[in-house]
């Protein structure tokens, strides 16, 4: 139900978008959030935008990350600017809070310093 695509490997200061395809029925729960995990570490959320488009961003983020939706398009998008080594994780998309059983199998970002 939850498809990220967009994960890479980039160098310190580099940039990726990140996308989310969404099944109708996760995507009506209204408020879709961005995860993401490092290895060893537990899954945080780390931003998240309603229907109309009110957003938030975890401090680690905030300022370098934005995240958007095409409601039309049941997609979601993260857009990483900035990007530094330790956020170098999974990154997974889903509802907040999340459906357990609609997580996908996230997308890699590796940041290289």
């Amino acid at each position: 139900q939850l498809v990220e695509s967009g994960g890479g490997l980039v160098q310190a200061g580099g940039s990726l978008r990140l996308s989310c395809s969404v099944s109708g029925s996760i995507f009506r729960k209204n408020v879709m959030g961005w995860y993401r995990q490092a290895p060893g570490k537990q899954r945080d959320l780390i931003a998240y935008i309603d229907a109309v488009g009110r957003i938030n961003y975890s401090e680690s983020v905030q300022g370098r990350f934005t995240i958007s939706r095409n409601n039309a398009g049941n997609m979601v998008y993260l857009q990483l600017t900035n990007l530094k080594p330790e956020d170098t994780a999974a990154y997974y998309c889903n509802s907040y809070p999340p459906v357990a059983r609609a997580w996908g199998q996230g997308t890699q970002v590796t940041v290289s310093s």
